[in-house]
């Protein structure tokens, strides 16, 4: 386990955030963006707001940063709107994933509360396992709305970005 190992594994994550909301996202009626649906967190954009949302409260006390707070999804109508702050939360994290190194990953990164005594590697691991569950749930809600979806497993990712030794 090191450093470059997770920040290729972030790479297949915004790679596949990226390719969610260009080939799925994007072509929705305003109507079926915000359509409720009973399922996980509710509509495509409040799926989508919660992944921005979790992305960035594990990120920034990471970055030093107080814990922001949960995003309202009804704040987020306007697609540019949404895509400009995911796309803040991504540089934001990788700027963090940039100045990562591997003896972090073993450091235990919050000091108080139910998560201190996970260890940096854990919390990684559980952000980038978090997406891809919720953009499974997204991709089902999109099939359901008649997009016609693809897989989003992580070899497909590695057979395109395979780590050099």
């Amino acid at each position: 386990m090191n450093a470059d190992a997770f920040r290729h594994y972030y790479d297949y994550h915004f790679s596949e955030n990226r390719a969610t909301w260009d080939k799925y996202v994007m072509p929705l009626s305003q109507e079926q963006f915000t359509q409720p649906v009973g399922y996980s967190v509710g509509s495509v954009r409040n799926q989508i707001v919660h992944l921005m949302s979790v992305d960035d409260i594990w990120f920034s006390p990471l970055r030093g940063l107080e814990i922001p707070p949960w995003l309202n999804p009804d704040e987020f109508d306007d697609r540019e709107k949404v895509r400009a702050r995911w796309d803040s939360i991504e540089q934001n994290m990788r700027g963090y994933l940039a100045n990562l190194r591997d003896e972090m990953l073993f450091e235990k990164p919050f000091a108080e509360g139910e998560d201190k005594d996970l260890i940096l590697w854990q919390v990684l691991l559980h952000v980038v396992n978090h997406g891809t569950d919720h953009r499974a749930q997204l991709l089902r809600i999109l099939h359901d709305l008649g997009a016609k979806t693809v897989s989003q497993d992580y070899i497909f990712y590695s057979y395109d970005h395979l780590i050099k030794p």
